[in-house]
């Protein structure tokens, strides 16, 4: 075994991949290590890849666990990042707005005409039949980056469950509320890249490359996984009924035919730190690329939902998802791409820090306060399985409880 084959099985069996707190903090970064290793074996979680970052320096990395059975995870190992791809095109839509192509107010239907005319969907009557009336007000930009459109996933949203469950969903299912009344999670985003796809004539692919990955030197990122980078994916496992993790099969995913805005991306946590490092910098990736003004990034991170909250999300599949509170007793807001805590986390991120998550325990939060991010990647269902949950809190005190050494 030559020395880089020896370095690439040891960050597989869980060995420090980096330690760059600075020659004082090696130490500290061993404790991170240590939370990982112990944490999947306790929790029985097959692998976790984690890093953390300031705006301009990693600061830890550490790979451990299995790709799949027998084959060790490495720190450049692709996970499927689901709804994390949904900050990604919120990027690009503001990119749009910047360049004076749409405003985050005006009607989206001047530009995607099937969003003009749609239903509410006002509960159902005695027979169960659904209650359906027209909107009232038309759906903006801003409420498809918002959450606050009423274009609901019916995986969190029992009235538009129980109405896909009796077959009414079509291409564009009713609105479950009026454009901006309360925040519920859904499908605001894929509709939002429908309209990046519209305005720039490229698909959302061709776009993200263009204008956000490439100049991000984004290089592992993309919604198609080529062959080459078939052995670096990590499978898929599904924990069903509460019972243990059964792996899925593992094969090259096909290239989608059709490119979402709000999932389908595939990334490393290297590539993705990247993104959340541009956040932190205002918007400014390596090499000076400029992928948005700082003012958009601001506006990013301030609430945008104003009295309404958000992050609370009672599943109606729970083999896809349990329920979802991200931070329980405290109330979260909204910005554009990302939710915001409006309280610290107890020996962790600050309040006001900005984070999101993907439907396979992929989990990411930017600290602008204290300067730093930080990715945690796993790769089974349900989401928020109280064991990825788990995993998410202890990494995240490790990293502070490093950082204070």
């Amino acid at each position: 075994m030559n020395r880089r084959e020896f370095a690439s099985a040891a960050l597989g069996l869980g060995v420090q991949a980096r330690g760059l707190w600075g020659d004082a903090r090696i130490g500290s970064a061993g404790k991170i290590d240590e939370t990982l290793r112990s944490g999947i074996a306790r929790r029985k979680i097959p692998a976790a890849v984690g890093m953390a970052a300031t705006e301009g320096k990693t600061l830890y990395t550490g790979a451990f666990g299995e790709r799949d059975s027998g084959t060790p995870v490495t720190a450049d190992s692709i996970f499927a990042i689901a709804s994390m791809t949904k900050a990604v095109t919120t990027v690009a839509a503001l990119q749009l707005v910047e360049q004076g192509k749409v405003t985050l107010d005006e009607p989206v239907a001047k530009h995607l005409p099937q969003l003009e005319k749609l239903d509410v969907l006002d509960g159902f009557d005695a027979a169960g039949k659904p209650i359906l009336r027209p909107a009232k007000i038309p759906i903006t930009l801003k409420h498809l980056l918002t959450h606050t459109s009423g274009l609901c996933y019916d995986v969190w949203d029992g009235n538009m469950f129980r109405y896909a469950e009796q077959g009414g969903v079509g291409t564009i299912g009713p609105l479950m509320f009026e454009p901006g009344a309360r925040w519920q999670y859904g499908q605001g985003v894929d509709w939002a890249g429908r309209l990046v796809e519209k305005i720039s004539g490229m698909s959302l692919e061709d776009y993200f490359q263009a204008r956000i990955l490439g100049p991000l030197e984004m290089r592992d990122t993309s919604y198609i996984l080529p062959a080459s980078k078939f052995d670096r994916m990590v499978t898929q496992w599904t924990r069903d009924n509460g019972g243990p993790l059964k792996q899925n099969e593992r094969k090259l995913p096909a290239p989608p035919k059709t490119f979402n805005g709000g999932g389908g991306l595939y990334s490393t946590a290297a590539d993705y730190t990247r993104f959340m490092q541009t956040i932190l910098r205002k918007g400014r990736g390596p090499n000076q690329a400029v992928i948005l003004q700082p003012k958009t990034v601001e506006s990013m991170a301030a609430n945008q939902i104003g009295e309404l909250t958000a992050g609370k999300m009672r599943s109606s599949r729970p083999n896809l998802s349990s329920d979802v509170d991200i931070q329980p007793g405290s109330t979260e807001k909204w910005g554009l791409g990302f939710l915001i805590n409006t309280t610290a986390y107890k020996g962790g991120r600050a309040a006001g820090s900005l984070a999101w998550a993907g439907l396979f325990n992929t989990f990411f939060w930017i600290d602008p306060k204290n300067g730093i991010c930080a990715v945690l990647l796993m790769q089974f269902l349900p989401f928020v399985d109280q064991e990825a949950v788990g995993m998410l809190d202890d990494f995240e005190r490790a990293v502070y409880g490093s950082l204070k050494k």
